[in-house]
């Protein structure tokens, strides 16, 4: 499905967010968790509006334990910001489309 959110878990997240030659916004998130559900549909937004120029990806913690584990997501939702397989901005909280948007601009 052309523009929708990578589903990213333990065993691509290298390839398609370290390795990755674009920047790659990570959305880290869970089914039970009320504030990700909330910003979900602008996450799935935002892959459409950057397609070509940047990766949108979630992650489901409960079922990437190990790399929500290596970027000390402590609660939910965080989103990162991963440019050269290196994480450059970090969020935790529900935000509006708008402020995720900006983390991505920063390092377009």
């Amino acid at each position: 499905m052309a523009g929708s959110a990578l589903a990213i878990d333990d065993s691509n997240f290298e390839a398609e967010v370290l390795k990755s030659d674009v920047p790659v916004f990570v959305d880290f998130w869970a089914e039970w968790c009320g504030p990700c559900l909330r910003v979900a549909p602008f996450v799935e937004e935002l892959a459409d509006d950057y397609q070509g120029r940047a990766k949108v990806a979630k992650v489901n913690v409960d079922q990437a334990q190990q790399t929500a584990a290596k970027y000390g997501v402590m609660s939910i939702p965080t989103f990162i910001v991963f440019k050269g397989g290196e994480p450059v901005e970090l969020f935790t909280g529900g935000i509006p489309k708008e402020e995720m948007a900006k983390l991505i601009d920063k390092h377009l």
